[in-house]
C-alpha cells in the first residue's frame, strides 16, 4: 500500500524542492523501498513544451514521450527511476481535462467548479497509474500562498484527509536566510511561511530549512515552537559545494530516518552514501580539467540546458577529471572571432535548439572543430548544423541549409512526414506546436566498424528524441563518399540518427538527446567518451 508524501515550498522560489525530492527517493530507495516521483506545475500551459527556455528552462523527455518539468531530470538523475507521462501534470493539463468533459456532457449539466472537479481531478491524478509502490513523493510547484498554487493545495489536504494521516506526510521547504550585517539567523520568514500553509489547512510534519550557513540549536528550537513541528523534524539544508553532496546532507540531517519513523517503518537496510562521496570528491578534488565550449541560444540562463551540463560532469566524473564549461552565446559569435574564443577549448558541443538565431555562429564553430581536429559533439540541431557545415564547405553545395530555417535553401535538413512509434505510422506537422514533435525513445541501428558501436558495444540501441526535422537520407552516398558517415539508423532505415567523421578523432552527431538518459552513479557512454578525447587533445 502506497504512502503519498507531498512537497511544498515557502517564502521564496527555486530553493530545491525538486533536488530534496530526488536527494529523499534515492535514500529510501536504497534503503530497498519501491518509490515513485511526481510533480504539479501550477501554469496554465498543457506542457512545458511550447514554453521559452528563458521562461521555463529545460523540457525534459521522458521514454514514453511526454515534454516535462526539469525536476523530473532531477528525479531521474537521483533515483534512477525513468519517469513517465503521468508523472508531470500542469494546471492547463487539468483544465483541458476538464473542459472536454463537460463539452461532451459527462458531468451530467452539473455546474463545473474548482471544488470539487479540479481538486478531483488533481486527486485522481496523485494516485493514478501506483502498483506496488511504497512512496509516492509528490512536489507541488511554485510556492504556497500564490494563487495558482491553490487548488493544488488544497487538493493534497483533501487527499490526506482520504488516504488518512498513516498514509499521508507533509514536508515544507523554506529559506531561513542569514544577515550579514548583523550576523543573524532569521526564522520569521520560515514561521509565517508555515502560518500561510497552516491556514490553508495543512500542518506541516517536516520543516525542511535552505540556509547559507549551519542554523544554531536555539533557532531550530523557535522553528519547532512556532511551526508547531517536533524538533527532530526540523531539518536543515546548507548550501552544498555541489548538488551531489544533497543526499549525503540530507542522511546526516536523519530526512529518511524520520519519514520512516512518521510512518511507523522499521528500516529493511541502510542507505548506501558510498557512490555519492566517491562523485562529491571527483567533482570536488580532482586535479586534471578539461575546457568544454557549448555554444548555444540560452547559454546565459543555466537551467535551459541543465540535463547536458550535468551529463558533461557526469562524463568528467567517469574520467576522472573536472569539467569547466565556457558558455558561448552562438548569435554573438563571428567567424571572424572563433579562434580567440575557441583556441584553449578541449572540446566543442553544440546543444539542441529551434529558429534560425544564432545558426551561422554555430556553424563557423563546427567548421573550427572540423578543421583543427577539435572533439566535437552536436546534439539535435546540433548534428543538423554539422551536416550543413560539411554540406557547405566540404560538399560545396553553397546554399545548403534547413527548410526550418529557409524555403529558398538547398535542403539538407527537412521536415519529416511521418516515422514509425511501435509499429504505427505517425505523421507529423509543423503547424501545431505543442506535443507533435518526434517525442520519447526511439530505436537506432548502429554501423559496423562505427566509432559510435565502439562506444555503446552494441549494435542496437534507444534514445529519447524531441524534434521535427531530419537529416536528408538521399543524400547519404554523397556525404559518406566525402567522409561523413551515416553511423546510426532509424530501424526502417529512412532516418538518419547518428552521423560522424572518419578522419577525426572525435566527430559526432546525434538527432537524439542522449543528456536525458545520463545519471551520475551511470554517466552516458557518448559524454564519457567524448570527455575521454577532450582530456586526451
Amino acid at each position: 500500500m502506497a504512502r503519498y508524501i507531498f512537497v511544498t515550498g515557502g517564502v521564496v522560489s527555486s530553493l530545491g524542492k525538486g533536488l530534496s525530492s530526488a536527494s529523499l527517493a534515492y535514500l529510501l530507495k536504497s534503503q530497498g523501498y519501491k518509490v515513485r516521483l511526481r510533480k504539479m506545475d501550477p501554469y496554465l500551459n498543457v506542457d512545458p513544451g511550447t514554453m521559452s527556455p528563458f521562461q521555463h528552462g529545460e523540457v525534459f523527455v521522458t521514454d514514453d514521450g511526454a515534454e516535462t518539468d526539469l525536476d523530473l531530470g532531477h528525479y531521474e538523475r537521483f533515483s534512477n527511476i525513468s519517469a513517465k507521462k503521468t508523472d508531470n501534470i500542469t494546471t492547463g493539463k487539468i483544465y483541458s481535462d476538464i473542459i472536454k468533459k463537460e463539452r461532451t456532457g459527462k458531468y451530467l449539466g452539473k455546474t463545473v467548479q474548482v471544488i470539487p472537479h479540479v481538486t478531483d481531478r488533481i486527486k485522481e491524478f496523485i494516485k493514478g497509474d501506483i502498483t506496488n509502490e511504497d512512496f509516492v513523493i509528490c512536489e507541488i510547484g511554485g510556492t504556497v500562498g500564490d494563487i495558482e498554487s491553490l487548488p493544488f493545495v488544497e487538493a493534497i489536504r483533501q487527499f490526506a484527509n482520504d488516504v488518512g494521516k498513516k498514509r499521508s506526510l507533509f514536508i515544507h521547504l523554506t529559506l531561513v536566510p542569514f544577515l550579514k550585517s548583523s550576523d543573524e539567523i532569521k526564522t520569521k520568514p520560515t514561521q509565517h511561511s508555515v502560518k500561510e500553509l497552516r491556514s490553508l489547512g495543512i500542518q506541516p510534519d517536516i520543516v525542511i530549512c535552505r540556509s547559507q550557513k549551519s542554523i544554531p540549536i536555539d533557532q531550530r528550537k523557535k522553528i519547532s515552537l512556532f511551526c508547531n513541528v517536533s524538533i527532530d523534524n526540523v531539518i536543515e539544508t546548507v548550501d552544498v559545494r555541489t548538488i551531489y553532496e544533497a543526499p549525503i546532507s540530507f542522511h546526516k540531517e536523519k530526512l529518511n530516518r524520520q519519514v520512516l519513523k512518521y510512518f511507523n517503518i522499521r528500516p529493511k537496510k541502510n542507505a548506501n552514501l558510498t557512490p555519492w562521496k566517491k562523485i562529491t570528491d571527483t567533482v570536488l578534488n580532482s586535479k586534471k580539467q578539461v575546457n568544454i565550449a557549448i555554444i548555444g541560444k540560452y547559454v546565459n540562463l543555466k537551467d535551459a540546458y541543465k540535463s547536458l551540463d550535468e551529463a558533461l560532469i557526469h562524463g568528467g566524473i567517469f574520467n576522472k577529471v573536472k569539467v569547466n564549461l565556457l558558455r558561448i552565446e552562438s548569435d554573438n559569435l563571428k567567424k571572424k572571432d572563433v579562434k580567440k574564443l575557441l583556441k584553449n577549448v578541449s572540446g566543442i558541443l553544440i546543444p539542441g535548439g529551434f529558429g534560425k538565431r544564432g545558426t551561422e555562429g554555430k556553424i563557423a564553430a563546427i567548421n573550427f572543430a572540423r578543421r583543427n581536429k577539435i572533439p566535437f559533439f552536436g546534439i539535435c540541431f546540433g548534428m543538423q548544423m554539422a551536416v550543413i557545415e560539411f554540406a557547405r564547405n566540404k560538399l560545396n553545395i553553397k546554399h545548403a541549409g534547413s527548410s526550418e530555417l529557409d524555403k529558398k535553401c538547398f535542403p539538407v535538413i527537412g521536415l519529416m512526414n511521418e516515422w514509425d512509434k511501435d509499429g504505427k505510422i505517425i505523421k507529423g506537422t509543423n503547424k501545431e506546436l505543442g506535443g507533435t514533435m518526434r517525442l520519447g525513445l526511439y530505436e537506432a541501428k548502429l554501423r559496423h566498424n562505427s566509432l559510435v558501436k565502439k562506444i555503446y558495444n552494441s549494435t542496437n540501441i534507444k534514445e529519447r528524441h524531441r524534434h521535427r526535422y531530419e537529416v536528408n537520407k538521399h543524400l547519404q552516398s554523397k556525404f559518406e563518399s566525402n567522409g561523413m558517415i551515416f553511423s546510426g539508423m532509424s530501424p526502417n532505415n529512412n532516418l538518419p540518427e547518428i552521423i560522424e567523421l572518419k578522419n577525426h578523432p572525435w566527430f559526432i552527431g546525434v538527432q537524439f538527446h542522449p543528456e536525458f538518459k545520463s545519471r551520475p552513479l551511470n554517466p552516458h557512454p557518448l559524454f564519457s567518451s567524448f570527455i575521454k578525447a577532450a582530456k586526451s587533445k
